[in-house]
């Protein structure tokens, strides 16, 4: 029987810790972003949801938060290991490339992941801690009034947009992986039909982006 160290270092082993974490991770997002709905019903609505989500879910939501903490740094290393493994496999590239079945989302995977982790950085801090403050308005417990505050300054709604579509391309191209790693989908000849991943990667970037959108167009005041 393998060892877990073992798993760990064998190549499939990465590939499948990346695969688990990103289905961690798509269920987190699908969660936060159906709870940031609630920002387009009322004030009170958001307001309650956040205040709950930190006085009467608090265990929960720290056992959440460690579980999604363990999640990326796993899945950032295992990227890591696995682009290292890569490169040392072929030392020089390819003198030419010519993608036939890669899509946009396969090849900005790498440099999207980056950004992503800088925005799950800022983001915590900026929504979860107020350490980072731009509309110098942050209220705990008023994540509605922190919302509003922090998209009518257009660069920081500007830099949620631009994130979030590389979150769609991140989704889109790392839900199809993960199931096909896990053997949940077989191998395609037709590999640019993953609908499934396609449906994930747009309602997500749809939901968080519609947020930003609405405060700077006024619908969300």
């Amino acid at each position: 029987m393998i060892s877990p160290l073992a798993f760990w270092r064998s190549t499939i082993g990465k590939k499948v810790v990346m695969a688990v974490t990103g289905i961690i991770g798509i269920g987190f997002v699908l969660g936060h972003m159906a709870g940031n709905m609630l920002v387009f019903k009322s004030a009170e609505a958001m307001n309650a949801y956040g205040k709950f989500l930190h006085t009467s879910a608090g265990e929960l939501l720290w056992i959440v938060r460690v579980v999604l903490i363990v999640s990326v740094i796993l899945h950032v290393i295992a990227a890591y290991q696995l682009t290292q493994l890569s490169h040392a496999a072929r030392p020089q590239d390819y003198a030419k490339r010519e993608p036939q079945v890669s899509t946009l989302a396969s090849r900005v995977m790498r440099w999207g992941g980056v950004l992503l982790l800088v925005f799950i950085v800022f983001h915590i801090l900026h929504f979860t801690t107020g350490t980072v403050d731009p509309g110098h308005a942050f209220v705990e417990y008023h994540p509605y009034e922190n919302v509003v505050a922090s998209f009518r300054i257009w660069w920081v709604s500007l830099f949620y947009i631009v994130s979030m579509i590389f979150l769609g391309l991140h989704l889109y191209h790392g839900a199809w992986s993960s199931f096909r790693t896990l053997g949940a989908r077989p191998l395609s000849e037709l590999p640019l039909q993953r609908r499934v991943a396609a449906v994930v990667a747009v309602v997500v970037w749809a939901g968080f982006t519609l947020i930003p959108v609405a405060v700077l167009l006024g619908v969300i005041t």
